[in-house]
């Protein structure tokens, strides 16, 4: 017979995959080795809205990132000054399944054009390379994209 303690268990872990199953996996798409979901919310954290999944992105010199638009109104964009010396930049649009080839190693900023005020910005690194950390730290940075670059970028310090 089933008890209170165990259905309030059951229910437990049926939230906590009902959680799981909200939350979309990263799909490879094309030839990319590596994918970076848009999002409208974190998964599973609605106070956390239009984010770059997975926000900090570590990849070998010459791979590739495809960024996928999961839900709608975003894009990927590099942000002026928090890329390398001789890094190609770039700018998606709206909607737009991007792949970017990162051939220079160093540290990339990438925001959602759309949001970027709101905070909605990742980190590339290619090939543990952190030479150019200190310049990418000067940038300036509207909004709520200050405040998540600031944690970002230290959180790579650490």
């Amino acid at each position: 017979m089933p008890t209170r303690r165990n259905f309030v268990l059951s229910l437990s872990a049926l939230g906590a995959a009902s959680t799981a199953w909200a939350c979309p996996v990263p799909v490879l798409r094309n030839d990319a080795p590596h994918s970076v979901l848009m999002l409208n919310a974190a998964c599973g954290d609605t106070d956390t809205p239009n984010v770059f999944t997975p926000a900090i992105l570590h990849i070998d010199l010459g791979d590739s990132v495809t960024f996928v638009p999961t839900d709608g109104g975003h894009n990927a964009a590099s942000k002026r000054g928090m890329i390398p010396e001789g890094a190609k930049p770039w700018n998606g649009a709206i909607d737009e399944e991007l792949t970017v080839s990162f051939t220079v190693p160093g540290v990339y900023g990438c925001v959602c054009l759309p949001h970027y005020e709101m905070g909605m910005v990742g980190v590339i690194i290619v090939g543990e390379d952190l030479s150019n950390l200190e310049k990418a730290k000067k940038v300036r940075h509207p909004g709520a994209a200050r405040k998540a670059f600031r944690r970002l970028l230290s959180e790579l310090e650490a």
